[in-house]
């Protein structure tokens, strides 16, 4: 199960509290003051990774905490720094505060980004001495951690969107480009959440079906749209058996337009899938059909080399 969507709750350390002490040993009755610094609250990073499963880790965990600092002690003793906590994400995730709307992206492994702040630790009485208080019963307590409720978002980051209505052979597609093994069923809604291959360093997603109305909640598409904005090309396949071939494509144009109109601008490649269940005829009459989609549409099959090695080419000039 991919989780690509999590809120969280983070809260830095909090600074430990300074001291308020005075020398006292056998040989000093009345020493001056000798209260240690509280440490500082520990700090809490994002940092990236290439893994879309790593959000699994907040399917029940909700809150991340930094270590809180350690209260400075007598004798001028500092106390330590809280541990700082990293919460890894997936490359490509988006980061939103939900109190003030700020967002930003992580696209990279090799940035450690502060989100929230460790509270500084409070001075011990050693800090306040001076020339008219030599014995100053003041300390500081130590200063909160930042806290912020995130929403964590990933959007994949692949070259290659497979995009189209249910059991319209994307699956089938992403299994014979890539070494990726899907699960592949002849009915809708086989894939329940996004599944990537690798075709020679081209990054392939194949994005559950959308049917119409996915832009405003209906189906599994909505969940997923946000996972093609990356894409550099959308692979849009349509089942060849399909009754309306025309209306299949503007079913899921429209979806996508009603997502984010950027998506219609990106390259779109159209296959007429599982093209080996029609004689050489009823091909020749689909293409004439499929020509008022008023795009290049290619023939294609699992089972036939040629148009799979076509596509290949196709998609490598694309990058």
């Amino acid at each position: 199960m991919l989780i690509d969507e999590a809120t969280i709750l983070v809260k830095a350390g909090n600074g430990g509290n300074g001291s308020v002490s005075f020398k006292r040993n056998a040989q000093t009755a009345k020493g001056g003051p000798d209260g240690g610094n509280g440490g500082n609250g520990g700090n809490v990073y994002l940092q990236g990774i290439d893994d879309i499963t790593i959000l699994m880790a907040f399917r029940y965990k909700k809150n991340v905490r930094a270590e809180d600092g350690i209260s400075g002690r007598k004798q001028n003793l500092y106390g330590r720094n809280g541990k700082d906590s990293i919460i890894m994400v997936p490359l490509g995730t988006q980061i939103t505060n939900l109190e003030t709307k700020e967002s930003f992206e992580i696209l990279s492994a090799a940035d450690k980004i502060l989100i929230a702040k460790g509270g500084k630790g409070g001075r011990g009485n050693n800090e306040f001495k001076s020339a008219t208080n030599q014995t100053p019963m003041l300390a500081e307590k130590g200063e909160q951690g930042e806290e912020k409720k995130l929403l964590l978002e990933l959007k994949l980051i692949a070259d290659v969107g497979l995009i189209g209505l249910p059991n319209s052979g994307k699956s089938s597609l992403l299994s014979v480009l890539t070494n990726a093994h899907p699960k592949i069923g002849d009915y809708a809604f086989t894939t329940l959440e996004p599944n990537l291959g690798v075709m020679n360093g081209l990054i392939i997603a194949d994005i559950p079906g959308l049917i119409e109305g996915a832009s405003v909640g209906k189906g599994l598409g909505i969940k997923f749209l946000k996972h093609i904005e990356k894409t550099k090309v959308l692979v849009h396949c349509i089942d060849i058996q399909s009754e309306d071939l025309v209306k299949n494509y503007e079913t899921v144009r429209q979806e996508l337009a009603s997502y984010s109109k950027s998506l219609l601008g990106k390259h779109e490649i159209v296959l007429l899938t599982k093209s080996d269940l029609l004689s050489g005829d009823e091909l020749r009459n689909i293409l004439k059909q499929a020509g008022r989609i008023n795009k290049k549409v290619l023939a294609i099959s699992i089972y036939n080399e040629d148009s799979l090695s076509s596509l290949r080419k196709i998609l490598f000039d694309i990058k």
